[in-house]
């Protein structure tokens, strides 16, 4: 089967996501004097290329909101969140630092107006009331988490197209907020710059990193409540262990390395489809349809044998391969 990414390769994927995002879609918001469709744009292709880029390591959250909303919606156990964070803050820092660097090549440059960094009231073009930045944010965050965790999710049957969906969808909700608080949702890529920008954009920073994570957390909650789960929480994540009477996800879906980071259990290691009982893994098979999932000699916990139309998923290679047996000839 395939290589399950380590913990440093975790850490290294979100320091870069995050350092991508603050420096191309910042950099963009200075460079272009916070032009709506040009910033919005940046934000959202550097979340999607980085997704495509290194999504199949981490799921690609880049954000500090999106982790904690994965971590409430039962998709990764909180023992992982603080470094995840904690990765997603170093490549901020690292991203704003990079372009206060660059942006001193401009003559008369100062990064107390120019960094990119997110206001409200006084410090805001627009002189935006705090109660309503505060609302803005925390609905357009909770938005961008049910997007994550829908196009993620087990059941959904185009993976691959998931990272287009998610920066498209940044890109709209920058559209809306960079003229109310100058658009973050994202705790990460507010801190960042308004280190490098002063004392006044640092005095805002709580909100936003409370109104995002209050928008995350209520997605993550009420996400599996409304659409129902795949399967078990992993184990270590959300608020509570429910079991789900949820249908299982397709056979494609199971195989894709990209949602397997998204439905993790506390070790890393995608946990078997189907219900999983003390070591066992339920065999799935439907004769109608020639799709299954057939019991792999490895113990529970590791991906499932995957068996669709005569063909069989080969982890290692990542393609498919003819099928080389029936669960009648395994016995």
């Amino acid at each position: 089967m395939a290589e399950t990414p380590s913990s440093v390769q975790k850490i290294a994927a979100e320091a870069l996501g995050t350092f991508v995002l603050v420096a191309l879609g910042c950099g963009a918001a200075v460079t272009t004097g916070a032009d709506v469709v040009a910033t919005g744009l940046a934000f959202g292709i550097a979340v999607l290329t980085m997704t495509y880029v290194v999504g199949r390591i981490t799921g690609g959250h880049f954000n500090p909101a999106v982790t904690v909303g994965a971590a409430l919606g039962g998709r990764l156990p909180w023992r992982q969140v603080p470094w995840y964070v904690g990765a997603q803050v170093v490549g901020a820092v690292l991203g704003a630092l990079v372009l206060f660097v660059l942006l001193q090549g401009f003559p008369g440059y100062e990064a107390g107006t120019a960094m990119g960094q997110n206001g409200f009231g006084d410090q805001n073009a627009n002189d935006y009331a705090w109660w309503a930045a505060f609302l803005a944010e925390a609905v357009l965050t909770a938005l961008f988490v049910y997007v994550v965790l829908g196009v993620t999710d087990e059941r959904h049957e185009h993976p691959a197209l998931a990272p287009a969906a998610i920066g498209l969808t940044l890109t709209a909700i920058y559209f809306v907020a960079i003229p109310m608080t100058g658009g973050s949702v994202n705790p990460a890529r507010s801190l960042g710059p308004a280190l490098f920008a002063g004392w006044d954009a640092i005095a805002q920073l709580w909100l936003f990193i409370l109104a995002p994570l209050a928008g995350a957390a209520v997605a993550g909650i009420t996400y599996p409540l409304l659409f129902g789960r795949a399967g078990e929480p992993v184990p270590g994540s959300g608020l509570a262990r429910r079991r789900s009477t949820t249908a299982a996800a397709p056979a494609y879906g199971a195989s894709d390395a990209f949602q397997q980071q998204w439905n993790q259990d506390a070790t890393g290691v995608v946990p078997a489809v189907g219900d999983a009982e003390a070591g066992t893994t339920t065999v799935r098979d439907d004769t109608a349809t020639g799709a299954g999932y057939y019991p792999a000699a490895e113990p529970a916990g590791t991906p499932p044998r995957i068996v669709q139309d005569g063909w069989e998923w080969d982890y290692a290679a990542q393609q498919w391969k003819p099928v080389q047996d029936t669960p009648e000839q395994r016995g």
